[in-house]
């Protein structure tokens, strides 16, 4: 597992509320295909307390606000012919979400030092899902194709776990500087790291956007990662029907004016569709913003 990041000291960083944290996704079948293939997530993994009986008036019932554990959001951006891809990318959110859930006592029992506890819980879910899918394809009477891309943040405090499979990348913005964390599961990208290509050759070449790993696909091969963040850093999700268009040096130009996670996703996915569209587009942006005093 990588890990990526500045020192850490959580017992001095106040935990942000709800209230603190700005975050939003979106997607859009682009202007030239017919169907979209993209699906996203967003949601909070919470403890609270549930009333089973009592005297009290229903308005008083909620005695505790939830408590919110990690956060989650993922990206997936379906391979596949016949609707396969778009069902891939679904039931992949649907699987996984639940398999974490259903892992809520890591949260409980797991401190920042046993970063591999949530390592091996994201690396499980990806894998039960991939098997899942090719279990599915084998028993399919159509012969469909089910894979999918799959980039997930699950945000803790201060530090947080990227599980990516597949070509859909995850960004943090911090600094004013722009960085990838996500490597893309591409041949080019493969091609590249082995020198049979040139960079700006192989990125341009047919190999671009030819998966090395999907979940469902020939091969998976699920990395995981822990990042140290801190307040005011930006994370954005997305499906490469956004940097098909929208460049690196776009992207940070976006992100370092941003006010609001929804314009700014808003405002990219336009930049996309100026640009031709030519695929389904997914993005997703969350910040942390420091409370005032």
């Amino acid at each position: 597992m990588n890990s990526i990041g500045a020192s850490e000291s959580p017992s001095e960083i106040l935990k942000p509320r709800d209230e603190d944290i700005d975050v939003f996704g979106l997607t859009h079948t682009g202007k030239v295909r017919k169907e979209n293939q993209d699906h996203f997530l967003l949601a909070s993994l919470t403890k609270q307390m549930q009333v089973g009986q009592t005297s009290l008036p229903l308005e008083t019932q909620q005695l505790v606000e939830p408590e919110r554990l990690a956060s989650l959001a993922m990206v997936a951006d379906g391979v596949g012919s016949g609707g396969g891809g778009e069902e891939a990318s679904r039931e992949a959110l649907q699987a996984v979400a639940q398999y974490v859930a259903q892992s809520t006592h890591a949260f409980y029992t797991a401190d920042a030092t046993e970063p591999e506890v949530f390592t091996q819980v994201l690396t499980d879910a990806a894998l039960t899902c991939h098997a899942s899918l090719l279990e599915r394809a084998k028993h399919d009477p159509d012969h469909k194709r089910y894979g999918t891309t799959l980039t997930l943040w699950l945000g803790l405090w201060p530090q947080a776990y990227l599980l990516h499979v597949g070509d859909s990348r995850c960004y943090l913005f911090r600094g004013g500087k722009l960085a990838q964390l996500s490597r893309d599961q591409t041949m080019a990208q493969e091609l590249v790291d082995q020198g049979v290509m040139e960079r700006t050759g192989a990125f341009s070449s047919r190999w671009a956007h030819v998966l090395s790993s999907a979940i469902g696909g020939h091969q998976a091969a699920p990395v995981v990662s822990r990042v140290v963040r801190d307040w005011g850093t930006i994370v954005l999700l997305c499906s490469d029907g956004l940097t098909k268009h929208v460049s690196d040096e776009q992207i940070a130009e976006r992100l370092g004016s941003l006010t609001s996670s929804k314009q700014t996703c808003e405002e990219l996915l336009q930049d996309a569709l100026d640009d031709g569209g030519s695929d389904n587009v997914t993005v997703i942006i969350g910040r942390t913003v420091k409370p005032v005093g």
